[in-house]
């Protein structure tokens, strides 16, 4: 059952992050609460909310215990990276679906939900998607079929889409992107309309990050969101990616941003969460960081069509924060050695006191 005030959440989050794991649980449909080894999948379903993870399908392939918690904690799954335009489409005309239905086919075998990642971007597309080689009119034509053969191979297998990601800069313009440049900001309607004929039952996102609160790129969201569901543009969904760091806290207006996007008639989600640190890591920044994940957490259960909450990635051995952001990491509810850390114990109270 999906409650809508949370009170006691703060509260029992400092409780355990001063006394460890709590053992407290909220109880199943059957009447008993879940067993003390009970996921974060178990909590989330009785809360009435998918808990997600991006999965990085060599770990899956290779790693028999980051397989097992795939299986153990998440309801949904989304693919971190074998289900963009380089890895589906290297070369033109060449499709190589292997890796993504490899996901597609585990998720399945453990009743996971599948949020496909992601159709529309400006990074990691194929060395031949390029203006040097394609005119505007090619690549029209390039992206079109790319959206329509993706969702056509998964029609009925994806759950949701993020179908354009990251459109904006931070400060609300518009984004240079090749397909800005080539085909001006309708080619967002158009991949829009494009999956939703390749598949229609599918839910269709938008996704950005520094999206959480209230500001120039929000706004510009909002403003996209309405001038095109007004076109019966079929955008279905904003998602929240979540990116945090603790040195620069959550914003306070997390709530209020959701529920402008679903008063338009969107789900919302968040997509993409993590909460990195400056390295070494200390016990304030530990505390900081479970207030991170659970704010986000409790924004979306107190929203009335927050649909899901996925990590981009749930364990420090594979995460992606520390390439890429110079002397930052631990940045999910794992560390490396797939042990839970008090994130990963404020995330499940949180779930468990709002399936009460």
């Amino acid at each position: 059952m999906r409650v809508r005030v949370l009170a006691g959440v703060a509260l029992l989050t400092t409780l355990t992050l001063a006394a460890g794991p709590a053992t407290a649980a909220a109880p199943t449909a059957s009447g008993h609460a879940p067993s003390a080894d009970a996921g974060l999948r178990a909590f989330a379903d009785r809360a009435g909310l998918r808990v997600g993870t991006a999965v990085d399908m060599a770990a899956l392939a290779g790693d028999p215990a980051y397989r097992t918690a795939v299986a153990h904690e998440f309801s949904t799954v989304t693919a971190e990276n074998v289900m963009k335009w380089e890895s589906t489409e290297p070369q033109r005309g060449v499709h190589d679906w292997a890796a993504a239905d490899r996901l597609v086919d585990f998720a399945r075998a453990h009743r996971q939900l599948v949020r496909g990642h992601t159709l529309v971007w400006h990074n990691q597309n194929p060395a031949w998607v390029n203006e040097q080689d394609l005119t505007p009119a090619q690549l029209r034509a390039a992206l079109r079929r790319h959206i329509v053969d993706e969702v056509s191979h998964f029609r009925g297998r994806v759950w949701h889409w993020d179908v354009v990601n990251e459109i904006f800069n931070d400060d609300g313009t518009w984004r240079d992107t090749i397909w800005l440049r080539n085909l001006g900001p309708g080619y967002v309607a158009d991949a829009f309309r494009w999956a939703h004929q390749a598949d229609p039952r599918a839910t269709l996102f938008l996704n950005d990050y520094n999206n959480e609160g209230l500001n120039a790129k929000t706004d510009a969201y909002y403003a996209l969101v309405k001038q095109l569901r007004a076109a019966g543009v079929p955008v279905q969904g904003y998602g929240v990616q979540g990116h945090l760091a603790v040195q620069y806290g959550v914003p306070g207006d997390v709530l209020t941003n959701l529920r402008r996007f679903e008063q338009l008639g969107l789900r919302t989600a968040f997509t993409e969460v993590d909460v990195r640190m400056p390295l070494p890591a200390d016990p304030i920044k530990v505390q900081a960081q479970a207030q991170g994940f659970t704010t986000l957490l409790q924004a979306c259960l107190l929203a009335d069509r927050c649909v899901s909450y996925t990590l981009w990635g749930f364990t420090d051995r594979y995460s992606w924060v520390p390439g890429v952001f110079d002397g930052e990491g631990s940045a999910t509810p794992f560390d490396e050695n797939l042990a839970p850390k008090p994130a990963y114990a404020a995330l499940r109270d949180t779930l468990a006191l709002a399936g009460r």
